[in-house]
């Protein structure tokens, strides 16, 4: 996808109050999306190591928290789309097609490519929300004015921050950057745990316990501040009425219009 950069502007109103829904209609579909979670939990739990590390700096660690992230959703492009899901995106993008495979392609592409840049902007919270059904799952990608929720972790990076604190204090800011990281640190191993446990092995899980799950998070950054957050997320059982059989774009949902409310009340969703 970096490859994209150089040309892609972004359009933000292929996300806007949208979210992609995808059938899981046997044991083989749930098995590669518990994977892709595994990934995700995994990527968050090599960067809660890699926070642990005062020889490596926070945005080495948000690189490959990213990068770990991003095979999975060119994965899931490849599946839907394509090899050729760039060129799809671009051509949605372009308003050359206007079809469900180009809205799909452009949707994964528009937020990936804007997440790609979270550790880089300063004021813009990526708050994706991932929900299980009984016969499917959605993901909701989501950005917002500002870099933190009430509830966030927050945590300093010495390489952001341009202040000049003089000898006297540049030890102790540094000392208490560190710290703030491995309190960090700590949050990451046990929010990935959540992630585990909402979306658990179909081959070792009862259905019933694993028909619904569902995590919201939100990362951003103002300055030399980071801040991160993750929480269960209820599924509404009464979202849908009717199974799919392919891909689609849906609306965004009322757990996105509930978290909202509770996490980015105080941002302006721009999505």
């Amino acid at each position: 996808m970096d490859g994209e950069q150089d040309r892609f502007n972004g359009d933000t109103k292929v996300l806007h109050q949208r979210a992609v829904r995808i059938p899981l209609p046997d044991r083989e579909a749930e098995r590669v999306f518990h994977e892709n979670m595994m990934n995700v939990a995994a990527a968050r739990e090599q960067k809660a190591a890699l926070f642990a590390n005062s020889d490596v700096s926070v945005l080495d660690a948000y690189e490959a928290e990213r990068d770990r992230i991003e095979g999975c959703f060119e994965r899931r492009l490849r599946r839907i789309v394509g090899e050729n899901y760039e060129e799809v995106a671009m051509a949605y993008h372009r308003g050359e097609r206007d079809d469900r495979i180009g809205a799909l392609a452009a949707y994964y592409f528009e937020g990936a490519w804007r997440a790609q840049q979270q550790a880089t902007i300063t004021d813009m919270l990526y708050s994706p929300l991932i929900l299980r059904y009984p016969d499917s799952f959605t993901l909701n990608m989501r950005f917002a004015s500002g870099y933190t929720t009430a509830k966030s972790i927050r945590y300093e990076s010495p390489a952001h921050c341009s202040e000049d604190f003089g000898d006297e204090y540049t030890e102790t800011y540094y000392e208490e950057s560190l710290y703030s990281q491995k309190q960090a640190a700590d949050y990451l191993s046990e929010t990935a745990e959540i992630i585990r446990e909402e979306f658990p092995d179909p081959d070792e899980t009862p259905f019933a316990e694993r028909k619904y799950g569902g995590v919201v998070s939100a990362g951003g950054r103002r300055g030399s501040v980071f801040s991160t957050l993750l929480e269960r997320v209820e599924p509404d059982p009464d979202r849908f009425s009717e199974s799919i059989d392919e891909p689609t774009l849906v609306e965004a949902g009322p757990e996105a219009r509930r978290t909202e409310r509770e996490f980015l009340r105080d941002c302006e969703v721009v999505h």
